[in-house]
């Protein structure tokens, strides 16, 4: 085989891998929840204006202001309509905990070049010469490699009650994990995931996926 063979039977690998990684980048994140939502919302719901409650902590925080206007966002899609005094009052809390992982995993481990680049070996003639294929002087080695990264568990609750008598009609729990810290990044699927199929099953917890579009 010619040394161009040689060369792209070497990095056509690496470059399909380079391909795939920048399509994600491009194509968003998915953010997998677990939702449960436990309800006694009536057949007939009449008026379905609302009323945000929130104390004077949450209404000077503009992080809690822009995850309600979220909220609002799927409220309106719904046909509630926001009001000064509402028929329904409706609250928000979320936290974010973080966690330290360890993993073992096995990693194949290149014989000539491996972990660290130039492995137990250093060829002399360089990566390039076609006489460097790790592959010639025996076959490649399985070593566990521990990872250690911390993990994110994000938690966002939504609850709907009658102003009445404060009676809950709607109580949502949206739980996510993942290695994203930031909260707002997550949270616009986390709130779609809280109000979708409206009001669903009581009590059924859903695993649902949804893909944030990066910002551009």
């Amino acid at each position: 085989m010619s040394l161009p063979g040689q060369l792209a039977r070497r990095f056509l690998p690496w470059l399909a891998i380079l391909f795939v990684l920048l399509l994600s980048g491009c194509a968003g994140t998915i953010v997998r929840s677990e939702v449960t939502a436990f309800h006694e919302w009536p057949a007939d719901a009449g008026e379905k204006s609302y009323t945000f409650r929130r104390d004077a902590a949450q209404a000077n925080d503009l992080e809690y202001r822009n995850y309600e206007n979220l909220v609002r966002a799927e409220l309106q899609r719904l046909g509630f309509a926001e009001s000064e005094r509402g028929r329904l009052n409706v609250g928000l809390d979320y936290h974010v905990d973080a966690r330290d992982l360890r993993v073992v995993e096995p990693v194949v481990v290149d014989p000539w070049y491996g972990p660290g680049f130039f492995g137990r070996h250093r060829y002399p003639y360089g990566y390039y010469s076609p006489f460097a294929d790790p592959f010639w002087f025996g076959p490649p080695v399985v070593q566990p490699v521990e990872r250690r990264f911390v993990v994110y568990s994000r938690q966002l609750k939504i609850t709907i009650s009658r102003a009445a008598d404060g009676r809950n009609l709607y109580q949502v729990t949206v739980n996510s994990q993942g290695q994203t810290p930031t909260l707002a990044t997550v949270m616009p699927a986390m709130v779609k995931s809280a109000f979708a199929d409206f009001p669903g099953p009581s009590g059924v917890p859903r695993v649902l996926e949804l893909k944030v579009e990066p910002v551009n």
